[in-house]
């Protein structure tokens, strides 16, 4: 487990944290750990993407919270440095959703953004 007082290079909320729990508990999702990846796309030019993967690769960074993992490689993480990783419920959905204070612009869908 990570020391909480090691600063890690990127958060993972509360609300995160407890849903990536709930997904991990089920079957299917079983042995798998989240990862969060951007690549480059989307309509402001780089686009997050979160998926599940059965490996660590050599450059990924683990980012732990509550007894999760996220896994980033070290490429997304140059862009994702200082962020935090929440996951809203709200009208017109549920989703993880990605707060980058490196991000100049984001698209309305808030799944893309751009760095200037």
């Amino acid at each position: 487990m990570t020391d909480p007082l090691v600063a890690q290079p990127l958060d993972i909320s509360d609300r995160a944290a407890r849903r990536i729990a709930e997904l991990m508990a089920q079957p299917q999702y079983k042995g798998l750990t989240m990862r969060l990846a951007v690549s480059g796309g989307g309509c402001s030019g780089f686009a997050y993407g979160f998926s599940f993967d059965n490996q660590t690769n050599a450059d990924d960074v683990v980012i732990e919270k509550d007894g999760v993992r996220v896994l980033v490689d070290e490429i997304s993480l140059d862009y994702l440095r200082g962020a935090e990783i929440d996951y809203v419920n709200e009208m017109i959905g549920a989703a993880f959703t990605v707060r980058n204070p490196n991000a100049s612009s984001s698209c309305g869908c808030g799944n893309s953004f751009s760095v200037g």
